[in-house]
């Protein structure tokens, strides 16, 4: 059986969901934070904020850089806050962040790879003590290329000599962003020539799905999901074979807290309302129930439209 890690996804798996999900689904082996980034040179507040959060389950801060300067800040900004485990997004597809050479905007640039990866090399070195060793452990999610899948296999070589926890690889490209097929022939050759652990992500909504891809590639270390556990966050507890309720049933349970998190934080219901109204997103709802829930015009009315579920 496979670690699951859940992807972070930027607008859903702040810190209120993963608490709720994590104490209404077990079964998750490690939990991202969103990306972390530089505004106008300074660590986005709200991402800090992120992280100082109660967190009784394993999590670990992503960042999205674009240089080593952006690499060195975040990493000084997380480290501080205590955590010794840092993920790398090189795998954005959205413009915003590509254009810019962040995400898998920086995969086309090798050179700006090898300086991060240098720079891991060195913030890697093992203290003279063992039992006094604090150097923070890196891992990379990535996507095959932003255009090509030669750009993953290229850096391939870079990649399998720096001193990694492990890579999450998806198998698009950043230019496909969530459209069509997954690359499975370019994952081939990617996995076949990797010496790192190496992690699945991409479109793994059930059972099936897992299983097919745990069979077709033993070697792997874990399997990440994001969409596919907001749309049933019990699949991991299923896969794990623990106890669990209904999809339906632990949605609710997980859209119970957040919505009590949300009063407690945000002012006034409008705020809360466009704040939780996305939850349903990836959810299969009933064309009636969604429809109630997406034209609800008043928090009551959308709070009504949710206990339908029930």
């Amino acid at each position: 059986m496979l670690p699951i890690h859940f992807a972070p996804l930027q607008g859903f798996t702040e810190s209120a969901y993963r608490l709720a999900h994590s104490k209404f689904a077990p079964g998750i082996h490690t939990y991202y934070t969103p990306f972390l980034r530089l505004e106008k040179g300074e660590v986005r507040a709200r991402d800090l904020r992120d992280l100082q959060t109660e967190h009784p389950y394993h999590l670990v801060p992503q960042i999205i850089v674009r240089d080593v300067e952006e690499f060195n800040t975040l990493t000084k900004a997380v480290t501080e806050l205590g955590f010794q485990e840092i993920d790398i997004n090189m795998g954005c597809p959205y413009p915003m962040q590509t254009k810019s050479g962040r995400g898998s905007g920086i995969l086309p640039h090798p050179e700006k790879v090898r300086e991060i990866l240098d720079a891991i090399n060195k913030l890697s070195q093992p203290a003279a003590e063992p039992a006094t060793d604090k150097s923070p452990k890196f891992s990379i999610k990535m996507r095959l290329g932003l255009t090509s899948p030669e750009e993953s296999l290229q850096l391939l070589p870079l990649l399998n000599e720096a001193p990694l926890a492990h890579i999450t690889l998806h198998p698009r490209v950043g230019i496909q962003q969530y459209k069509g097929a997954l690359d499975f022939e370019a994952f081939d050759k990617f996995y076949r020539n990797c010496k790192q652990k190496l992690i699945f992500n991409g479109d793994i909504t059930d059972l099936k799905q897992i299983q097919y891809i745990e069979t077709r590639y033993p070697k792997l270390a874990g399997i990440m999901i994001g969409r596919g556990l907001l749309a049933n966050p019990v699949l991991a507890t299923q896969y794990a074979g623990l106890p669990c309720g209904t999809t339906t049933e632990t949605l609710l349970k997980i859209h119970a807290d957040i919505a009590a998190d949300y009063a407690r934080r945000l002012q006034g219901n409008a705020q809360i309302l466009d704040k939780i109204r996305p939850f349903w997103t990836y959810a299969d709802l009933p064309k009636k129930n969604r429809k109630k829930i997406e034209k609800a015009k008043t928090l009551e009315e959308y709070l009504a439209a949710v206990n339908e579920l029930a």
